[in-house]
């Protein structure tokens, strides 16, 4: 597994694996994470495997998706247990630059989708889905990958992404794979080690208000206010748990809707002590 630096290594390294089996089509898989990797970042890299000829694992920090008072300096890095479990799961390269290499001084270019950047979490971390989208179009402009892996826990972030994509032509499909959870249902986030053990246990409200919406889905409801009301509930027996938002929204555009049908997200957002959490479900 290659250890790459700087856009030009990883532009030549995935130029050169395209060419590395002449009159066969290559398929070049790019999974962009944080770092702190975890079994979900490991799922992402599994689905890339199978689904593309060579794997590159970005692991960058992007300053320009957190703002003044979140946790950029002290969010996890662990650089070289990364790159132990990324080529455990079979990737090809590590593609980890500097903040310099990402964001040139005198850098003035970003990329904003307009309407949906305001939309679930961004609308309490302004400016997080510029910063996303920003990151994240620079990576498929060095890697040129054809395939781009992300996991549905960031279903605002996915929403957006979709959008660029589509709207700037880029050739990269983007590709969603299901939430990974522990065994007592929390989703997988790297955000999770800063929980204490109480807390841990007051996060679980997010996925228990996520599965006592589909259940009543599952049942028949299908009233916006009704599955909001189950879900507030959940919360209301967590006080010391401050909801962000709950919503039930068209997953392309992240409006709120007031039927839930195939495909509609409900997705959730809380403050578990200093830590936000999300999680979702996909309805139907």
């Amino acid at each position: 597994m290659e250890i790459l630096r700087t856009v030009e290594e990883l532009r030549c390294w995935s130029r050169s694996r395209r060419r590395a089996v002449g009159g066969r089509a290559q398929r070049i898989g790019l999974v962009p994470t944080m770092g702190a990797l975890h079994a979900g970042h490991l799922s992402l890299i599994r689905a890339a495997r199978a689904a593309s000829s060579d794997v590159a694992v970005s692991i960058f920090v992007n300053p320009t998706q957190f703002g003044p008072q979140e946790d950029f300096a002290r969010y996890p890095r662990s650089f070289d247990a990364d790159c132990a479990l990324a080529r455990a799961e079979g990737a090809d390269s590590v593609f980890a630059p500097a903040v310099e290499e990402m964001y040139p001084p005198g850098a003035a270019t970003f990329v904003e989708v307009e309407g949906l950047s305001d939309r679930l979490d961004g609308a309490s971390r302004p400016g997080h889905f510029r910063g996303v989208a920003t990151v994240v179009a620079k990576l498929f402009v060095a890697a040129e990958p054809d395939l781009a892996f992300f996991g549905q826990k960031d279903a605002a972030q996915v929403a957006v992404l979709k959008r660029m994509t589509a709207d700037l032509r880029l050739a990269t499909e983007i590709v969603v794979c299901r939430i990974v959870r522990d065994a007592d249902g929390l989703a997988l986030s790297s955000r999770n080690a800063y929980l204490s053990g109480e807390e841990r246990r007051q996060a679980l409200a997010l996925s228990r208000a996520v599965r006592r919406v589909e259940e009543f889905v599952a049942a028949g409801e299908r009233r916006s206010c009704a599955l909001i009301a189950q879900a507030r509930d959940i919360f209301a027996a967590e006080p010391q748990v401050r909801v962000d938002y709950v919503a039930l929204v068209d997953w392309a555009t992240l409006e709120p809707v007031e039927t839930a049908v195939v495909g509609s997200l409900f997705a959730v957002a809380a403050w578990v002590g200093a830590t936000r959490l999300i999680d979702n479900a996909v309805l139907g």
